[in-house]
């Protein structure tokens, strides 16, 4: 088991990702996709993560597409947190990768959450749990326990929009500005007021979607 005591500060995240240069951070996790020359490339190296999870005692999230292998590594019994054993993870799986000649792709790794505004989260959260599925984070957000579906955010204010589900859609910092551009050239209204954080996007009906970095909604990674 892992203790809370293993959770890296930013600080500590920050110094590890600069050396992981095929990932990024993401809602407790560690992150990325890797592009392999063929499927056959891709079994192979989803086989070598496979080994090296075995080994490791530590298993990631994985997903195949054809020839990308979308990967997410969290230490689940620290809390979802990152640890020193998802950045040893991730190093030995980005050797995996060159292995096979895979190329990493860190930019399609999207995380989309379900947001609900509410003045007293508690009064509905449990509804959603029990009917999801769904097991309580840390944060009083809902994840799905096979890591299939979306996560659900309640975001507590004292004024909820009138559209009180929106998506929160999260990528990192350094992937994120293309696609800021990208949607105001669709006309959408652009908050930018919690930028670069979040920034809100209101279409043309009034429906939103928040476009979030890893210092998006929710407490702030240990200092």
């Amino acid at each position: 088991m892992a203790a809370t005591d293993d959770i890296l500060t930013r600080p500590q995240l920050d110094e590890a990702l600069a050396g992981l240069p095929d990932w990024r951070y993401r809602l407790g996790g560690l992150v990325t996709v890797y592009k392999a020359p063929t499927a056959a490339a891709a079994l192979e190296l989803i086989a070598a993560v496979g080994r090296l999870a075995e080994e490791q005692n530590h298993h990631p999230d994985l997903d195949w597409r054809y020839n990308r292998v979308f990967l997410r590594y969290s230490s689940h019994d620290a809390g979802a947190e990152v640890t020193p054993r998802d950045v040893k993870a991730a190093t030995a799986a980005s050797v995996a990768a060159a292995a096979v000649a895979a190329a990493a792709q860190p930019g399609l790794y999207r995380t989309v959450e379900v947001a609900i505004d509410s003045d007293y989260p508690a009064g509905i959260s449990e509804v959603w749990r029990v009917a999801l599925g769904y097991r309580k984070g840390r944060f009083g957000d809902l994840t799905d326990p096979y890591g299939r579906g979306p996560s659900l955010w309640f975001q507590e204010t004292s004024t909820p929009n009138a559209n009180r589900i929106h998506l929160d859609i999260h990528r990192s910092k350094e992937e994120s500005g293309p696609v800021l551009e990208q949607t105001a050239a669709t006309g959408a209204s652009m908050n930018r007021d919690h930028a670069p954080n979040w920034v809100v996007v209101t279409d043309a009906q009034g429906n939103r979607l928040c476009l979030c970095t890893e210092d998006g909604h929710g407490p702030d990674l240990p200092a």
